[in-house]
C-alpha cells in the first residue's frame, strides 16, 4: 500500500459552514475528515498533519515555508509522496519556494486547494484533493515516483510549481503555467508527460535549504514613472534584491536618470533581475535598443521566470550566500529545478 502524508496549512479547502451563523470557519481535523471519508477508503494510506492554528494564505511567508519543507524532510523516508493543502492566493509563492528548498527531491510534493470550501455542495475540493493524492502516490513499474518534483494540481492540470501563477479568482481553473506545458492532465485517466518532468540525480541525497533574506522588492515600470518613485525603492535601507518588471521582451524607458539609478544600485551590491510584465514570453535583453541601458547598468536577465519564482529564488539565494553576490548572480540565471528556460 502506498503512503501519502497530507499536510494541511489552511485555506479555503479546509473551511466549513458553521450551523448557527452560516459563516465559513476553519474546520478542525476531525470535521475535515468527516467531509472526506474517501481519503481512508482506498488503496492509499493517507496520514494527516495540520498546522495549529491553520493559516490564511495571505499570512504565509518564509516561516511557514520552513515548516512545510521541514515536515516533508523529516518524514521523507516514511512516505511515497506528499500533498500540501494551501490557500490559493499565495500558493504559487509557497510551492515555488519549496521547489528551491528541497534540493534533489525524488518524491512528489503536490500542492492543491479549492475555490469553494470542502463544506459547500458544489466544492471543487474533493476532486482536487483525491487526484492530488493519487498523483503523489503514483509509481512506475520499478517503484520510482512518476512526478518527483514540487507541483500544483488544480481543476484537471498538474503544473510544475515554480512555473505557475494564479490567474483567476472566480473559475475552478485558478492556475496556469504560461511558459511551460502541464506535466499531466486528468480525465478518466491521468495522462503524464514524462519528457516534461524534472528528475533529480537519484544518487544525490535530499538537501534542505531554509535560509531566506526577505529584503527584496518588486519594481514595476509604467509609462510616466517618476524618478522619485524609483529612487525611493532602490535606496530602501538594507535592500538586497529587486525584481524589475519591464515591458515586452525586457524593455525599459531610455531616460538617463533611470540608467543612473539602476547602475548606482547595482554598484551598491543590489541584485536587479529583469522580468517581463507579460505572462507569456521571455526577456531578451539587447533585442531592442531600449533594453541596452539595462545591460549597461548590470541588470541581469530573468528570461521566462515567473515573479513568484524569481522572488522566492532571490530570497533563498541571498539567504544561502549572504557574502557571495557573484555566486548569487551566477545562480539566478541558472535553471536549478526547471524554473527558467535558459538559452
Amino acid at each position: 500500500m502506498s503512503k501519502v502524508l497530507l499536510i494541511s496549512t489552511g485555506g479555503t479547502i479546509t473551511m466549513v459552514r458553521e450551523q448557527t451563523s452560516g459563516a465559513l470557519v476553519p474546520a478542525d481535523l476531525e470535521t475535515f475528515k468527516a467531509f472526506m471519508p474517501e481519503l481512508f477508503a482506498g488503496s492509499i494510506q493517507v496520514d494527516i498533519q495540520a498546522f495549529d492554528p491553520m493559516i490564511d494564505s495571505s499570512d504565509i511567508g518564509p516561516d511557514s515555508w520552513r515548516r512545510m519543507a521541514e515536515m516533508v524532510y523529516d518524514h521523507y523516508e516514511e512516505y511515497d509522496g506528499f500533498v500540501i493543502l494551501h490557500g490559493t492566493d499565495t500558493m504559487s509563492y509557497s510551492a515555488s519556494a519549496l521547489s528551491f528548498m528541497l534540493e534533489n527531491l525524488g518524491k512528489p510534493v503536490v500542492f492543491t486547494g479549492s475555490q469553494l470550501p470542502v463544506g459547500v455542495l458544489r466544492s471543487d475540493a474533493r476532486e482536487n484533493l483525491l487526484t492530488a493524492i493519487e498523483i503523489a502516490a503514483e509509481q512506475d513499474e520499478e517503484g520510482n515516483a512518476v512526478v518527483p518534483e514540487v507541483a500544483i494540481y488544480f481543476e484537471d492540470r498538474l503544473f510544475r510549481a515554480n512555473r505557475t501563477t494564479k490567474r483567476n479568482a472566480e473559475h475552478f481553473s485558478a492556475f496556469n503555467s504560461y511558459n511551460y506545458p502541464a506535466l499531466a492532465k486528468a480525465g478518466v485517466h491521468i495522462t503524464y508527460q514524462p519528457h516534461l518532468i524534472h528528475y533529480s540525480d537519484p544518487n544525490l541525497p535530499l538537501t534542505l535549504h531554509t535560509e531566506f533574506d526577505t529584503r527584496v522588492a518588486v519594481l514595476k515600470l509604467f509609462p510616466g514613472i517618476q524618478p522619485e518613485v524609483v529612487r525611493s525603492l532602490l535606496r530602501t535601507p538594507g535592500l538586497r534584491g529587486v525584481a524589475l518588471e519591464t515591458f515586452g521582451a525586457g524593455n525599459a524607458p531610455s531616460a538617463e536618470w533611470l540608467y543612473d539609478e539602476l547602475k548606482a544600485a547595482v554598484d551598491r551590491g543590489i541584485l536587479i533581475v529583469n522580468k517581463t510584465q507579460c505572462n507569456t514570453g521571455s526577456v531578451e535583453m539587447g533585442l531592442y535598443a531600449v533594453s541596452l541601458n539595462l545591460m549597461r547598468a548590470g541588470v541581469l536577465s530573468g528570461y521566462d521566470i515567473t515573479t513568484e519564482a524569481l522572488l522566492t529564488k532571490m530570497m533563498l539565494l541571498l539567504g544561502e550566500h549572504p557574502d557571495d553576490l557573484e555566486r548569487v548572480r551566477a545562480l539566478i540565471g541558472t535553471s536549478l529545478c526547471g524554473e527558467v528556460t535558459v538559452d
